[in-house]
Parts: C-alpha cells; structure tokens; sequence
C-alpha cells in the first residue's frame, strides 16, 4: 500500500472530482495552486496508476546532488590535516586547486559543522563605527556648527545658525544668528 502525504491525498481528491465532473481541470489547477499543463499530468497518471500517480516521481529516489560518503570524509580528513587553520573559503579554494574535489563553499562550511569542525578566526568587529569618548570637563571642547535656512520663513534674508555645544556636558552654550558660516 502506497503512504499518500496530506498533499497527495488533497490532489488526489482534487482530481477525483475533475473526473467525476464537480470541477474542470482549469480550476483543479487553481486550487492546487499548479499549471494547467501540470495538471492535466496528474490527472492523466492518476487514470493510468491509479492512486500513485499523485505521487512524485522522485520520491524515495537519492538526491542527485548527494555527495559520496567517502568525499565527505577526505574533506573533513584534509580540514583537519594538511589543511587545519584554514577558513572555508581558503579550504574550498585548495580543494578545488589541489586535491580537485569541486564543491561550493557552503557545502564545505555545511560539512565541517556536522563534524564540528568551526572556521578557525572569528570576523574582526567593525572599528570604523566606534564612538569618540566624551571629554572629561566642561569647556574643554566646544563643537559648532552652521545651519543655514530660511529661518524668518520669508519675512527676511536666508540666514545661518551657528550653534556651539560642549562636548562634555551636551549643553549649548550659545547659538547666534548670521549671514553666512565662518570662521
């Protein structure tokens, strides 16, 4: 006896009641959410096999791109010998120059870690984005700053506001209106 999933078993009812008149193939397509090409090779396998023709045609069948026992063992055999302390990128990269085994790196990054096999280094954190410490007392530095805009909305000349902060506190200390930004 055939095992049908919750899926095979709702195609397979879907189908019947094409063949039964209650649907047409157009909308059977729609509720499976298939092609209409797709369906009607359904419903040409179900009238030929009968309830397997739901059924995929790969079920129980390997994985074409399944990789052999014994290359996954020289993998992990060379990542932890003549190749240790190399990251996954490095090591696809000698794989495939030297010992030609041709996977991607994330297949080597997904067999390494079943074995548990880490990646040598942990990324470096990003010091591009760190914070410049406070000064320690007031008035030791002053940031200023220019802001030009229409600030009078129209009702006179564009101008510039040239706001001074300390650093130490975040207090502005003073803040002044003029024509342009200067030193």
């Amino acid at each position: 006896m055939t095992t049908l999933t919750m899926q095979d078993e709702k195609r397979l009812e879907i189908i019947q009641r094409v063949f039964r008149g209650e649907v047409t193939v157009l909308r059977a397509a729609m509720i499976l959410g298939i092609r209409e090409r797709q369906c009607y090779r359904i419903k040409r396998r179900v009238y030929q096999e009968g309830i397997k023709g739901v059924i995929h045609g790969n079920r129980g069948l390997p994985c074409k791109r399944k990789v052999k026992e014994k290359m996954i063992m020289r993998v992990v055999q060379l990542a932890q010998g003549k190749y240790q302390g190399f990251n996954d990128h490095h090591l696809t990269e000698k794989l495939k120059e030297h010992e030609q085994i041709e996977l991607s790196r994330e297949k080597v990054r997904r067999i390494l870690r079943s074995y548990g096999i880490s990646s040598p280094r942990k990324r470096r954190a990003a010091t591009h984005r760190s914070r410049r410490d406070r000064r320690l007392a007031e008035g030791m530095m002053l940031q200023v700053d220019g802001s030009p805009h229409d600030w009078l909305e129209g009702r006179g000349p564009r101008l510039c506001l040239i706001g001074a902060i300390d650093d130490a506190t975040g207090k502005v200390v003073g803040a002044f209106f003029t024509q342009a930004e200067s030193s």
